[in-house]
């Protein structure tokens, strides 16, 4: 698996890509950076994101989980730049329970570029992220886009 870190505004993250897709997105550096264009394309997609110019990702993706688990990946890469959504609707959308729909959330391998940071619990309320700094990296990046009346 080719891998490439840099620092971002959350903290030195790792895209990492396999078969001509990225593949997961995590925090901490690379064991090797490599150069592919699809690596560089994705780094440069995430420095436009958090220069808050770029609204959405246009990359080639792979979730290696369950058809439910890309189901909600679907689901999440689908709310637009500064919007949000519920577990509760995601779980409607999906005919699945809002705690099936927060378990596939929290596993998603590709956070940001798959934006499980614009789902909350119910009533709009703060809950987990999987990425480091947890929720406070959350606020950040619903801040960034506007999200969620996060505007201070």
């Amino acid at each position: 698996m080719l891998q490439m870190s840099f620092h971002s505004p959350v903290g030195p993250l790792v895209i990492h890509e396999d078969d001509e897709a990225i593949v997961r997105l995590g925090w901490g550096r690379a064991t090797d950076n490599a150069d592919t264009p699809l690596l560089q394309e994705a780094h440069a997609q995430l420095t436009a994101y958090f220069g808050g110019s770029l609204k959405r990702f246009d990359l080639p993706t792979y979730v290696n989980g369950s058809n439910f688990q890309r189901t909600v990946c679907d689901v999440m890469s689908a709310i637009p730049y500064g919007e949000t959504l519920t577990y509760g609707d995601i779980a409607k959308l999906t005919g699945n329970s809002a705690q099936a729909v927060g378990n596939a959330c929290g596993a998603n391998p590709i956070p940001i570029i798959i934006p499980c940071h614009r789902v909350m619990g119910a009533g709009g309320k703060l809950v987990g992220f999987s990425g480091a700094g947890g929720v406070e990296t959350k606020v950040q990046l619903l801040r960034l886009e506007g999200a969620a009346g996060l505007l201070i």
